[in-house]
């Protein structure tokens, strides 16, 4: 089957923007100019098509990156549309890795709001080309040039405006396209599907002639033999424009920027001229380099002719088909029912169905070609992040790089018989999404999912109850503290036990000593002269091992300590391992109670990078966390904040942080060592812990 569109007129492309500011209107607007859809969807009332998930009509927001594909003068549209709350930050991620080109969407009052700083730095990592979008001309406050300024001045971008509005707010009316010099107004009855041009209105044209001037130069400063052109007063051609333009986004050394409304129909169909005429097909972005061994790299081309890659950057479980994994290919060509090798585990894997998307609905193709982004169902071996290719022709791309988790809670089922329904949708989830971590607690007993925030694990428990029919409680996870002795302790314990028959004997001396932090457990034996059997030594060290597992001062293990067997004496006939098994526990049990026994908790390294402008409140945010601060740095213009913070104390501490600092900062941790637990709190947590657990 021959390729339907030449890759030269391929477009893969993503819509990205701090939430709210409209992305998803965007894409239904999108998709129904373009004849893809017959009737727009909106947000507020839960029809948008891109937004499918019953989680993202009841929020109104966007959870997880849809795809789909439209056809915009004579080219193939591939379109991801993205979140923008900072909770889903990996849908960003993994669609910016495959796309070739952005549309950067802002809000018209807000201008560049924190999640656009964090997704134009995601773009800028993968080398993007982009054009800005600014959006809801119509609303009150509505300034274009005023946000213009502000891409300028916050990402240090050459943003040129290629359109400018006609009014704003409640008078914004239509666009001056700067490239044509022509005014554009829509018709508002066939809501904004249908538009006119005509000459500019004469009170608008020295605005026209400014910025139209200001769009020469910056496309003459990009082509020396322009700029010879320009400089001698002769006027650049419209091909010239475009031509020069076109280098320049796709180079990013400029950013067009369009803008409109949405929601009021107008402005879209410009922005889809620019997408075709501004932003890069497969084969004009460079070629990939691939890895085919330690030693060896390899590139690419983005060619049917060349052997087949793809990388997989998306897997969704389909009620109906199963698991999904969507694609981009890089080069050669892919058939249904053939067999390609996961280079990343070593397995070859079976393509079922090839998918075209269009967000929960498909169409089948026979085969997929250098530059597609599709869906395949068969893959089930295959994760995120791993390279697909001819098994003749192994290589491996470049995975894609998922922050660390940085909350968790604990989960249980509310009866006893869907645990293993739970552990299902739990492993479903987690190979969906690669920032969704689930852990079983050894010490707790409990199951600790992690995620990005309070939000993402709200969306993944809501998902547990309505697909896997799954009801479940969850909970703050329990910390996972320590015991350990303060002083020196010797004492003896003799275990006897008479009941008839052969008895049980075993008696033991025994010196507790704290060792320092981090040294762990050591058994030494100091037994002479036969007093107790070698045979017997192990025993002991066994039942004061079992004793440390579930330590007698709140019930969490105890670390740090040294055990001396200094004495004792056994019975010929009723002393057995497992007498000197229990001797061990219970005189470890009974002299560590008097050693002066205290609690250790785990502390955290944390790292806090924040604008300069929230240095104080983050700071002190860390120091009400019984935290200490360690250092202050200024890392590439930002503050770098590194403190000491117990994880007891540091559980929502991500929204905090974002609420502060108006989602700007981020943070990480890693655990550090543990250490005393300060005695007021220690006593309410081993009184909390003796109720609960009813410590032997």
């Amino acid at each position: 089957m021959a390729r339907q569109y030449p890759i030269s007129k391929i477009r893969n492309i993503g819509i990205m923007a701090h939430i709210d500011a409209g992305k998803t209107t965007v894409s239904e607007r999108i998709l129904f100019y373009s004849g893809k859809t017959h009737k727009m969807g909106e947000v507020h009332d839960g029809g948008a098509t891109m937004d499918w998930m019953e989680q993202e009509r009841e929020r109104g927001i966007t959870i997880t990156s849809a795809a789909t594909s439209t056809e915009w003068r004579e080219h193939s549209i591939s379109l991801i549309d993205t979140p923008g709350h900072v909770d889903f930050t990996v849908e960003v991620e993994r669609s910016l890795r495959v796309l070739d080109g952005a549309i950067a969407l802002f809000c018209a009052v807000a201008g560049v709001q924190p999640q656009s700083e964090k997704v134009w730095l995601q773009s800028e990592r993968y080398s993007v080309p982009k054009i800005a979008f600014v959006n809801k001309m119509d609303r009150v406050g509505a300034d274009f040039f005023a946000v213009v300024e502000e891409i300028q001045d916050e990402f240090k971008a050459n943003a040129v405006p290629v359109v400018i509005p006609i009014g704003q707010e409640e008078n914004f009316r239509g666009i001056i396209d700067l490239i044509h010099m022509k005014a554009v107004f829509y018709d508002e009855t066939s809501f904004g599907q249908y538009f006119h041009e005509e000459d500019i209105p004469a009170e608008l044209l020295d605005i026209a002639n400014k910025w139209r001037g200001n769009l020469v130069e910056k496309c003459a400063e990009q082509d020396d033999a322009l700029l010879e052109k320009f400089l001698e007063g002769e006027e650049l051609t419209t091909d010239e424009i475009w031509s020069i333009l076109r280098k320049a986004t796709i180079s990013r050394r400029v950013v067009p920027v369009y803008c409109g409304s949405a929601f009021k129909n107008k402005g879209i169909q410009r922005l889809l001229d620019g997408v075709v005429h501004l932003l890069p097909a497969p084969n004009e972005i460079p070629p990939i380099i691939c890895a085919t061994d330690e030693t060896q790299q390899k590139q690419r081309e983005p060619k049917d002719e060349d052997p087949f890659s793809a990388l997989a950057f998306k897997i969704m479980a389909d009620k109906h088909m199963g698991k999904l994994t969507y694609i981009r290919i890089y080069s050669g060509t892919l058939k249904a029912g053939s067999t390609v090798l996961n280079s990343t585990r070593e397995k070859s894997q079976r393509v079922g169905r090839i998918l075209r998307m269009h967000a929960n609905r498909q169409e089948a193709l026979d085969e997929a070609h250098a530059g597609d982004i599709v869906g395949i169902v068969g893959l089930g071996d295959t994760k995120t992040g791993d390279t697909l290719c001819d098994k003749d022709h192994p290589i491996h791309l470049e995975a894609i790089e998922f922050p660390a988790p940085v909350i968790s809670i604990s989960i249980k089922p509310n009866a006893q018989v869907d645990s293993e329904k739970l552990g299902e949708a739990l492993i479903r989830l987690a190979d969906e999404d690669p920032t969704f971590i689930v852990n079983y607690d050894q010490e707790t007993s409990e199951t600790i999912i992690s995620g990005m925030g309070e939000l993402h694990l709200e969306i993944i428990v809501d998902r547990i109850k309505r697909e896997f029919n799954v009801q479940a409680d969850v909970g703050r996870p329990e910390v996972a503290y320590r015991e350990t002795a303060t002083r020196r302790v010797e004492g003896a314990y003799k275990h006897v036990k008479q009941s008839g028959g052969r008895g049980q004997f075993g008696h033991v001396v025994l010196v507790l000593e704290p060792l320092n932090p981090g040294e762990g457990f050591e058994f030494v034996n100091k037994i002479v002269g036969g007093r107790i059997p070698a045979e017997f030594i192990p025993s002991v060290e066994k039942g004061v091992v079992k004793a440390m597992t579930s330590g007698p001062y709140a019930g969490y293990p105890v670390v740090d300590m040294r055990v001396e067997l200094v004495d004792g004496s056994y019975h010929d006939v009723d002393s057995s391992d497992f007498a000197f098994q229990e001797a061990g526990r219970a005189g470890f049990k009974e002299m560590f109670l008097k050693a002066h026994p205290e609690l250790l908790e785990p502390v955290m390294s944390v790292k806090a990078v924040t604008p300069e402008d929230f240095m104080g409140p983050v700071s002190s945010s860390i120091c009400q966390r019984r935290g200490r601060i360690e250092s202050m740095d200024t890392v590439k213009g930002s503050k770098l904040v590194r403190g000491m913070v117990p994880l007891s104390e540091m559980f929502g501490y991500s929204n905090t942080l974002r609420t502060l600092t108006q989602g700007r900062a981020s943070f990480s941790m890693h655990f550090e060592h543990y250490e005393a637990v300060p005695f007021a709190l220690a006593e309410q947590i081993v009184k909390k812990r003796r109720e609960e657990n009813k410590v032997r």
